[in-house]
Parts: C-alpha cells; sequence; structure tokens
C-alpha cells in the first residue's frame, strides 16, 4: 500500500510538468510548421526571381554575342580599307614622283622643241628647203606637243580619282569608326549590366542555398520535434494508467482494511477516507501563489529581453519568459522553494533545470552552464541550482528565466521584486 501511495505521489508530482512540456513542445512544433510553410512560399518566390534574372541575363548576353560579331566583322572593313587606302596612297605616291618626272621631262622637251623648231624655220627659211618637209616637220612638232599635254592631262585625271578615292575611303573610315565606337560603348553598357545580373544571379542563388538550408534545418526540427511530443504523450499516457493503477490499488487496500478492521471490532462503521492528495498541492516555503511581487530574481543583471516581447525579427514569435545578461560562471539560486522534477540539455534552452513549487507553479531557469541539482532534488528558496551559461545556440552568456500557472506562461516581472 505504501509503494503504490508513494507511485501514485510522484506521478501527480511530474505529471504537470510533463503537461506544460508538452504545451509548449506542441506551440513550437505549430511554429515550426509556420515556418516551413512560409520559407517553402519564399523558395518559390525566389525561384521565380532568379528564373527571371536568368532570362534577361540570356537576353543580354545573346544581343552582346551579336554586337559581338558585328564589332568584329567592322574591325576586318576597317582593316580592309586601311589597307586599301596604304595600297592608294602608295600608287598616289608613284604617280605623284611619275608626274613630276614626266613634267620635267615635258618642260625639257619643250624646250627643247622650241628652240629646234626656231632653228629649223630659219633653216628652212634660209635654205629654201622643200615646203612640203617644212610641212611634215611642223606636223610632227604638233602631234609631239599634243601627245605630251594629253598624257599629263591623263596624269592630272587620274591624280584627282585617287584624291577622291582617298577621301571617300577616309569618309568611309570616319564611319566605321564611330560606328565601331558606338557599338564599342553599347558593349560596355551591356557587360555592365550582365555584370549586375550575375551578381543578382549570385546572390538569389546563395539566397536561395541558405533558405534550402533553413527549410531543411527547420523540417529536421519538426521531425525532432514530432518524436519528443510524442514520446511526452506516450509518457503521460503511461503515468495516468501507472496513476490510475495505483490509486485502484490503494482503494483496493484501504476498503480491505476497513473491512478486516470492521469484522475484528464491534465499532461504529467508520467513514471511507476522503480522496488522496496529490504532490501537486505540496508546498515548499510557503505558498507560491502569495509570493507574487515578493520574489527575489534568480541572479543579478540587465533584462535583455522582456516577458511578451517580439523575439528576434520574426514577429510570430513572443518571449514567454524574460533573458537576464549576467556573467558566465554566476550563480542561478531558487527564487523559492521546490523540488527539480527537470535537470537536462532540452533543444532551444540548452541545460534547464525545472522547479516544481506546487498547485502547478512552474520556475525554468535555461542556458545554463552547469547544473547543480538533479531531478529529484529538493531545495530551498536563494539555493544555487545552476550557473549562467551560453548553452543551447545563446551567443552571449544569459539566463533565461520563466514561470508556468498551470501550464500557461506568466511575467515573471510581476512575481519578482523590482530591482533597484
Amino acid at each position: 500500500m505504501l509503494r503504490a501511495l508513494i507511485t501514485l505521489a510522484i506521478v501527480c508530482l511530474l505529471q504537470p510538468a510533463f503537461a506544460d512540456e508538452r504545451a509548449q513542445t506542441q506551440q513550437q512544433l505549430d511554429a515550426t510548421r509556420q515556418d516551413i510553410t512560409e520559407l517553402k512560399k519564399l523558395l518559390g518566390k525566389l525561384q521565380e526571381e532568379k528564373s527571371g534574372v536568368q532570362k534577361d541575363l540570356r537576353g543580354t548576353e545573346t544581343e552582346m554575342g551579336k554586337l559581338e560579331k558585328q564589332v568584329q566583322e567592322l574591325q576586318k572593313e576597317l582593316k580592309k580599307s586601311e589597307s586599301e587606302l596604304e595600297r592608294l596612297d602608295a600608287e598616289k605616291k608613284k604617280l605623284q614622283s611619275a608626274r613630276v618626272e614626266q613634267q620635267r621631262l615635258i618642260a625639257i622637251q619643250a624646250r627643247a622643241a622650241y628652240q629646234n623648231g626656231r632653228q629649223e624655220y630659219l633653216k628652212l627659211l634660209l635654205n629654201q628647203q622643200n615646203p612640203e618637209r617644212f610641212a611634215r616637220t611642223l606636223t610632227y612638232y604638233d602631234y609631239l606637243s599634243k601627245a605630251r599635254l594629253e598624257q599629263l592631262k591623263s596624269f592630272n585625271e587620274t591624280l584627282r580619282q585617287l584624291a577622291n578615292v582617298e577621301q571617300e575611303i577616309s569618309q568611309q573610315q570616319a564611319q566605321l569608326l564611330e560606328q565601331k565606337s558606338s557599338l564599342d560603348t553599347q558593349r560596355s553598357e551591356l557587360d555592365k549590366v550582365r555584370k549586375e545580373r550575375q551578381q543578382a544571379l549570385a546572390t538569389l542563388n546563395k539566397d536561395v542555398k541558405a533558405r534550402d538550408t533553413k527549410l531543411k534545418a527547420r523540417q529536421q526540427d519538426q521531425a525532432d520535434l514530432a518524436k519528443v511530443l510524442k514520446t511526452i504523450e506516450e509518457t503521460l499516457a503511461r503515468q495516468a494508467r501507472e496513476a490510475e493503477q495505483a490509486r485502484q490499488k490503494a482503494l483496493i487496500a484501504q476498503q480491505e482494511a476497513q473491512k478486516k478492521r470492521q469484522s475484528e471490532t464491534d465499532a461504529p462503521r467508520t467513514p471511507a477516507p476522503g480522496p488522496l492528495v496529490s504532490s501537486a498541492g505540496v508546498s515548499y516555503g510557503g505558498p507560491f501563489a502569495s509570493s507574487r511581487g515578493k520574489l527575489p530574481w534568480p541572479v543579478d543583471g540587465r533584462l535583455l529581453a522582456r516577458f511578451g516581447q517580439t523575439r528576434g525579427d520574426d514577429t510570430r514569435a513572443k518571449w514567454d519568459g524574460v533573458m537576464i545578461s549576467a556573467a558566465a560562471g554566476s550563480q542561478v539560486h531558487a527564487v523559492h522553494g521546490g523540488r527539480v522534477v527537470f535537470a537536462d540539455w532540452l533543444r532551444g534552452a540548452g541545460l534547464l533545470v525545472i522547479l516544481d513549487h506546487g498547485n502547478g507553479y512552474l520556475s525554468l531557469y535555461g542556458h545554463n552552464q552547469t547544473l547543480l541539482k538533479a531531478a529529484g532534488d529538493v531545495v530551498k528558496a536563494g539555493e544555487s541550482i545552476s550557473t549562467v551559461g551560453n548553452s543551447g545556440g545563446q551567443g552571449s552568456p544569459a539566463l533565461y528565466f520563466a514561470i508556468r500557472q498551470q501550464g500557461r506562461p506568466s511575467d515573471p516581472a510581476k512575481w519578482c521584486r523590482t530591482q533597484g
């Protein structure tokens, strides 16, 4: 009978703590599921944005390829024009040299013809030569003169045409250079756009990868939380069965004892005893409810986060306790007498101590560096139960402190004395 009563008392003592942890775990699981849904939506948007950037990048690079081809073709045309200009310039120089030489020869021949012509005229007149011979001579000189003039005229016409061609090619070259400069400018602008879009694409890829990693981590957390929740539910069901079995055994034992006493004595029948009182009604150091506004803070420090404030950048997450900044290794004290019902590592809270103060009141102390008490230990108010740390993913040493009332979070600032 005594063993059954002890078992029932222990089960009743631990059941509020497990129920509280079950409710908290269920909240975390719901929040994680919502996070995963939002992350999937965000990933879908990022993929759409990524596809749009890739499409723009494809168009830009295709256009750049076409422009690059045009630039190469223009460069070939420029090279041909430059070669043609060099050839024409060389031919021009030859013609200019030939013209100068021809002019010199023509001048010599003209002077010689002029002088010879005067002498022939005098000889013909003084010697009374044959008039027919004289006429032929004059015709010969006239033919030579005309031929020389035609040759000179042809040279001048060639030089004029060369000058026109040179001017035309120069204009064409200037036009090609202008086109090349314009295409280079466009290519430079497109290259700038391509780099910007490549950078945007790289950023998107990095963001998608980070979101994907976060999504996988959340999904793993969801799976872990589901396992924890299942374990807690199975534990609560088992405790309920054990409690009911213990209660039935205790009642049967009491009834048998009563019958035995009634059969041994003729005393009047005594009434059956009332229902058993569970350890949930036990208080350590006075009722916890009467300590509202009088409790000391578990550690001296500065409040980093208050009850009800937004937790991080997620507006859906609220602080259900407070965070107190303190030096690593600082002693954490129990704010009220109670029994340790949990002293272990818990995801998100690190090394955690949970005290049961009776009547459904619990106090939680998380992110500890070390645990000084174990489950089942009875502690007094002000007794050291752990030391401040940064376990559970904290960036700096701080204490997570929370109070639960019948499984519901309660603002610790309303229970503890105002700090000076």
